[in-house]
């Protein structure tokens, strides 16, 4: 089992920065992609960005790309996702999943198949206010 923990929501105004973290405990944290996603109320849940095992590739949604930046600290078993400029469709519950599989397959998997990754944290709240 791997228990994930994320941390750092808050409120925050448009424009401004935040940085999220998700630690890992349990399993080797270093064999799983690592990935946030978000889910704005009443909307699905959708990929926000993945990295690698060894950090050296991520993936972004398309809607945070160059405002986002995703890293991972192996030795700390910790992922982090940097958020700039943030806007109020940023508002949203934050989640940090784990899964054995690529990066690039949790960025384009199919929102049918989130429930079947390995492992979910409860989320952070995230509020943009304009």
């Amino acid at each position: 089992q791997m228990q994930l923990v994320e941390s750092g929501g808050g409120s925050v105004q448009a424009g401004g920065p935040l940085t999220l973290s998700c630690a890992a405990s349990g399993r080797t944290f270093s064999s799983y992609v690592l990935g946030w996603f978000r889910q704005a109320p009443g909307k699905e849940r959708e990929f926000v960005a993945s990295i690698s095992w060894g950090g050296e590739s991520t993936y972004y949604a398309d809607s945070v790309k160059g405002r986002f930046t995703m890293s991972r600290d192996n030795a700390k078993n910790t992922v982090y996702l940097q958020m700039n400029n943030l806007k109020s469709e940023d508002t949203a519950v934050y989640y940090c999943a784990a899964d054995g599989t690529t990066a690039q397959d949790m960025a384009t998997m199919a929102p049918a198949r989130y429930s079947g990754m390995d492992y979910w944290g409860k989320g952070t709240l995230v509020a943009v206010s304009s």
